[in-house]
């Protein structure tokens, strides 16, 4: 976070650098597969995924030893971003097939769905083109910039970078649940206890239905429920070829 903020000085964005980019996107590189994970977006992203890993993760290594521990953080981190990206490129491939139809019979009722859709925050210019072109929508004119439009915000989506351990975290959180289902958390909010197995059910049930409500979200959810995914499956898997759980 600290060189983050120290090279941004000299015009150099580390975000941008390691920062996973979706695979279409011009500033996608090979190695943000991996560096993805050790870029946050901010003081308080990084505190709490930095708190929750110390919290559970300490526990979970002092039972796996170091090297399993990094295995499984690492693991659960690419599975996070395997999710994540898989998700992107069912709404990328939808994005395409909006723009192709929009192509054969460019109107603006598709531009204005496109745009309320996938750039909820648009500009009042972008607003008042559209408003415009209702009031003339034979116009070809319009039609060839409404297409520009919307290529450029698919572009503007796939250039958004993905940062974080969240991902990696919630593996970790699933694995605790696992490993010690019956252990007492205590929640902040309300500050009632509650069995580590419960916790991480309704973790993953919340992320779940944010994933479909907030599709539109900066906030990874399918990227966290990879994380748990591929931690549930690793550790069936360690169990299944194992006379011990861990």
């Amino acid at each position: 976070m600290l060189a983050t903020w120290v090279v941004q000085g000299m015009g150099i964005d580390l975000v941008e650098v390691f920062g996973m980019h979706y695979p279409g996107s011009e500033k996608f590189r090979l190695h943000q597969i991996f560096t993805y994970m050790f870029m946050h977006g901010g003081l308080t992203h990084i505190f709490f995924n930095m708190f929750a890993l110390y919290m559970f993760g300490r526990v979970l290594e002092s039972v796996w030893g170091s090297k399993r521990f990094l295995m499984y953080y690492i693991i659960t981190g690419l599975g996070a971003l395997a999710l994540h990206t898989f998700v992107n490129f069912l709404e990328m491939n939808s994005i395409q097939n909006t723009i192709e139809a929009f192509q054969n019979t460019p109107s603006p009722e598709i531009l204005d769905q496109f745009v309320t859709k996938y750039l909820p925050n648009s500009t009042v210019q972008v607003r008042d083109f559209i408003n415009m072109w209702y009031d003339n929508p034979t116009s070809e004119a319009y039609g060839a910039e409404g297409l520009n439009l919307m290529q450029r915000i698919m572009e503007l989506k796939m250039d958004i970078p993905t940062v974080g351990a969240s991902g990696a975290v919630f593996g970790v959180l699933l694995a605790f649940g696992m490993l010690f289902p019956n252990t007492q958390l205590m929640l902040l909010f309300p500050p009632i206890p509650i069995k580590a197995k419960y916790f991480v059910m309704g973790y993953g049930a919340v992320e779940l239905y944010l994933g479909f409500a907030q599709s539109g979200s900066n906030i990874a959810h399918f990227a966290h429920l990879g994380g748990m995914l591929f931690g549930y499956i690793l550790i069936k898997y360690w169990n299944k070829n194992s006379n011990k759980f861990y």
